[in-house]
């Protein structure tokens, strides 16, 4: 069966990888040909590029390999232009610069640390953006514990938090200071939070609240008071950015360049276009979805869902998401779970110790066995539609 119905993923983040996977599986039948567009062809687990940080080494899981057997074609390369007017994308490979064109194009580029805003943080700090930075990281890294050094991590969210940790457990010799300017595990509810703290306490992470960092040098990080806090190796966690290729192309982005989507996942401005993960500015009723992995994969369910549907015939459905928990590892021997509502505020229930740390390994591990399970039958991606809080228009 022959067909003009071509359909591209660009990005293998959490989102893509899945959205693609899936939306083989469920078009197979339907002559649709799939291709998946990502620079690297090594897969990215950023719920654990904290762990190679710290210098653990994990198993490499190759994109072609997870494809296999999907009949997805996958091209490694970037793309550096997308003409809308034409459907065609404009992909930079290793053998040279190739067209691509698309009947459907899904966006999945994701998002990346924002090390712009602050002087010398993009010259003088690292982010968790890709492994061998990471593991260039824990190279030096174990150097620098050798002689006693001090190392900064920059960002008090749950990811500074993870990286913290993981590097004082891995490095007892270190002195490790969390610098923030809310409180980590803001978002916890109090009882949960006090868990975290007495984490770093007992970890000997030191930490420092309510300074914003205003310049990293190489050895140190400027506070905004004019304290200098002597630093070997600077972590840098705190501060988003997306690709400009959806706003340069002429698709309709918000202020921070995510793409407006309609209630399924489609472009406001180019209804050919669905837009999923940290690349999409998604609302549901009780507010905006901020990007993490947990409204990562459901986005891409959706969106590989929502196009098997128009290829039928059939009419898209409203993407329904809630949040359900925050889960924080703290080393390797220790985690909280804070238990949410659909908005991503905190319940009564929370779980520690060993309970919490096989949670955590748990959730971790979901996305990988997902994307196996996916070849073969539909996978539930997401934890919470978020209730009758969800059932109303955004």
């Amino acid at each position: 069966m022959t067909t003009d119905r071509t359909i591209v993923v660009l990005g293998a983040g959490y989102s893509g990888l899945l959205c693609a996977i899936r939306l083989a599986r469920r078009t197979r039948r339907l002559g649709v040909s799939v291709t998946l567009v990502n620079p690297s062809a090594r897969f990215t687990e950023r719920l654990r590029m904290h762990q190679v940080a710290a210098g653990q080494e994990l198993a490499v899981a190759r994109i072609p390999d997870l494809l296999e057997g999907t009949g997805v074609t996958f091209v490694q390369g970037m793309a550096t232009a997308i003409d809308t007017a034409r459907r065609e994308l404009t992909i930079d490979t290793a053998t040279g610069v190739r067209p691509i064109g698309y009947d459907r194009l899904v966006y999945a580029l994701g998002s990346s640390t924002d090390t712009s805003r602050v002087p010398g943080a993009d010259r003088h700090a690292v982010t968790l953006d890709d492994p061998r930075t990471a593991h260039r990281f824990s190279t030096r890294l174990a150097e620098l514990a050798a002689t006693g050094g001090t190392v900064t991590v920059c960002g008090g969210g749950l990811t500074g938090v993870e990286a913290a940790t993981e590097i004082a457990e891995a490095h007892p010799g270190l002195r490790v200071t969390l610098i923030s300017r809310d409180a980590p595990g803001a978002l916890m509810g109090i009882k949960a939070r006090a868990y975290l703290y007495a984490a770093l306490e007992r970890l000997g992470v030191a930490v420092r609240t309510g300074s914003a960092v205003t310049k990293v040098l190489p050895d140190a990080v400027e506070l905004d008071g004019g304290e200098l806090v002597p630093s070997g190796l600077c972590l840098w966690t705190t501060g988003v950015k997306v690709s400009a290729l959806a706003a340069d192309s002429g698709i309709a982005v918000d202020e921070r360049g995510l793409i407006l989507v309609d209630a399924a996942l489609r472009s406001q401005s180019h209804p050919e276009i669905h837009a999923i993960g940290d690349a999409a500015a998604v609302r549901q009723a009780w507010g905006p979805v901020h990007g993490t992995c947990q409204s990562g994969l459901p986005t891409g369910a959706h969106a590989a869902d929502t196009i098997a549907r128009l290829l039928r015939g059939k009419s898209a459905k409203p993407f329904r998401f809630g949040y359900f928990h925050q889960p924080v590892s703290l080393g390797r021997k220790d985690a909280v779970i804070q238990f949410t509502r659909h908005d991503d505020t905190p319940r009564r229930w929370f779980l520690t110790g060993r309970s919490a740390v096989s949670y955590k390994e748990m959730i971790s591990g979901t996305p990988l066995k997902s994307y196996r399970l996916s070849k073969h039958m539909t996978v539930g991606a997401s934890l919470s539609k978020g209730g009758r809080a969800t059932r109303k228009p955004a």
